[in-house]
């Protein structure tokens, strides 16, 4: 009965949903989020993305390989939900 007390954490974290694997098809990628010039932009809503909207929140992405992402994710409170095209997705809570 212990060891199964003790197993049970690792029953339970087995039995999360993963998110749906990342598409074949483009991000549908809209402005630049903070002004228009930014690399975090905005992304529309598809068979992928649509798991991570909310609508107390937006959805951006940001490339990979953004040397800003650290500023971002402080200056927005930004709370990365996943990957897919080259880009990291954030959902960021509308203040």
């Amino acid at each position: 009965m212990r060891k199964t007390l003790l197993m049970l954490p690792f029953i339970l974290a087995a039995c999360e949903t993963a998110p749906a694997p990342a598409p074949q098809e483009a991000l549908p990628l809209m402005s630049g989020y903070r002004d228009a010039a930014d690399q975090c932009v905005r992304v529309g809503e598809n068979a992928y993305t649509n798991q991570f909207m909310d609508d107390s929140a937006d959805l951006v992405g940001c490339p990979v390989d953004y040397e800003g992402t650290g500023v971002f994710v402080t200056e927005t409170g930004a709370v990365k939900v996943g990957e897919a095209g080259g880009y990291e997705l954030y959902s960021v809570p509308r203040g």
